[in-house]
């Protein structure tokens, strides 16, 4: 219907009209001439045009004074032709001859009275064409309905799952699922790290231990670190997913609700800062506070802008023993500083060597890590970080942290892993790269572990080993 457009003749007859006014102007009126041109052009804003759309249903669409008006077209019933089908008789009075298994026939000769029976039954189809023809008989009156089931194709159990499996759908939380799922939105193994690192500050604070302070500053610590890397998975969903090693996910696979995971986040974080403030010391709850902020508002955003996010995330990694040590003493010494500088330059050899073989996925996720950009520089400091490992350790007596046992005693594990930093320079091939990040998780744990065990004596024992050593003398001549 309206094969050519109501355009085309709209369009014939202005310029037909344009021609005969601009016939009748005077030349010498030049601002007539234009006033007609412009009401010319303003015109087809007044034309009614038509246009056939597809979209959702076919409509017309009237423009009329820039006003827009459509009206739907009713569909149209389909009209049914027909159609003398009188000639296709004969193939109708056919019966459909089933098909005949080949392994069922045998060959014996036919008699004189099988084929005396098939002439006569040939002759009778014969005529029964004829009658067909008939212009009064009617054509679906003696048509014969094949009995003849349709082949339906039936789904297996087993085909109808793997089906189902495929498809989207919603999942639902089981309560028994929910603490896998939060130990998997906490991190729990980087959590457990980094409650590792706060208890071994607090124990290598210089004063006496304190079992309650311990324990409450170990919660706290752990729910900072829950509340963190909870926020951080439920930023970083759009990117987990196009990275193998985070697309399994809760958030990503939608095991839970992005206000589900927001809200165990708000339930662990203000428990834990409050915790820490009020129970321990204003200080250490302002730098579990801190590093929240840090983790979510600085590292996560940086990852996809530079690569200054190592460098903001050590910082993030080296205040968990400064807490530590804050809760035990209540003030930041030399000896906290300290042990978050070992911490610092540990992540770097930690950390580069792991995303070496882990660039294609950051990449991927879009991800701006040193690994992917700058190679060069990841493996350079990684090897410095590394060895600035050894000379912390030398400072670690300096500062009255530890005897003067610890910076020989540590020297062999530093070194090796230096060494491992050098080949992961040299070479910088996925082996190397894999041997380094191995070697960092055992280091720290064994660095921690010597460092408490040549931790230097308290002043208090000192001098009561000192005001008890002169009575001995005395007791024995007694």
């Amino acid at each position: 219907m309206y094969k050519t457009p109501c355009s085309r003749l709209s369009g014939l007859v202005s310029a037909s009209v344009k021609q005969t006014l601009l016939q009748n102007v005077p030349r010498c009126n030049q601002t007539a001439q234009l006033r007609l041109i412009q009401l010319h052009r303003r015109d087809p804003s007044n034309w009614s045009t038509y246009q056939h759309l597809t979209f959702l249903k076919r409509q017309y669409v009237a423009k009329n004074s820039s006003e827009l008006h459509q009206r739907a077209i009713p569909k149209q019933a389909h009209v049914l032709t027909i159609v003398d089908e009188r000639e296709d008789g004969v193939e109708r009075q056919v019966q459909r001859i089933p098909n005949i298994d080949p392994a069922a026939t045998d060959t014996v000769p036919l008699s004189d009275n099988v084929t005396s029976k098939m002439a006569s039954e040939v002759a009778a189809l014969k005529v029964a064409a004829e009658n067909v023809t008939a212009p009064n008989d009617s054509a679906a009156s003696r048509v014969v309905i094949s009995h003849e089931t349709p082949h339906v194709q039936v789904e297996s159990q087993e085909a109808r799952e793997a089906r189902l499996d495929r498809q989207w759908k919603q999942l639902k939380v089981d309560v028994s699922d929910l603490p896998d799922i939060y130990a998997r939105l906490a991190k729990i193994k980087l959590t457990a790290l980094v409650v590792t690192t706060a208890a071994a500050g607090n124990a290598m604070a210089p004063v006496p231990f304190d079992p309650v302070i311990f324990l409450l500053s170990s919660l706290g610590t752990a729910l900072a670190s829950c509340s963190a890397n909870s926020i951080n998975q439920y930023f970083e969903v759009p990117f987990d997913s196009n990275m193998n090693r985070t697309k399994n996910r809760p958030l990503v696979r939608g095991q839970i609700s992005p206000l589900h995971a927001v809200s165990f986040a708000l339930a662990c974080g203000v428990p834990g800062v409050a915790l820490l403030t009020l129970a321990v010391n204003p200080i250490t709850g302002f730098l579990g506070g801190l590093n929240i902020f840090l983790y979510t508002c600085c590292y996560t955003p940086l990852k996809r802008l530079s690569i200054t996010n190592t460098w903001v995330g050590a910082v993030v990694g080296a205040i968990p023993p400064v807490m530590g040590w804050t809760a035990a003493t209540g003030c930041l010494d030399p000896g906290a500083l300290l042990l978050g500088g070992l911490l610092y330059c540990w992540q770097f050899p930690h950390f580069n060597a792991l995303s070496w073989n882990l660039r294609e996925d950051y990449s991927r996720g879009g991800y701006r890590m040193m690994s992917v950009t700058h190679p060069g520089m990841c493996k350079r400091v990684a090897l410095r970080h590394s060895l600035a490992l050894i000379g912390l350790s030398t400072l670690a007596p300096a500062l009255d942290v530890t005897t003067w046992t610890f910076p020989i005693v540590s020297l062999p594990i530093n070194l090796y892993i230096s060494y491992l930093a050098f080949r992961f320079y040299h070479k910088g091939d996925r082996s190397s790269a894999r041997k380094l990040f191995f070697c960092s998780l055992w280091h720290l744990p064994m660095l921690l572990l010597l460092a408490l065990t040549c931790k230097k004596p308290r002043s208090d024992q000192t001098d009561t080993a000192l005001s008890a050593a002169p009575s001995l003398p005395v007791a024995l001549q007694s």
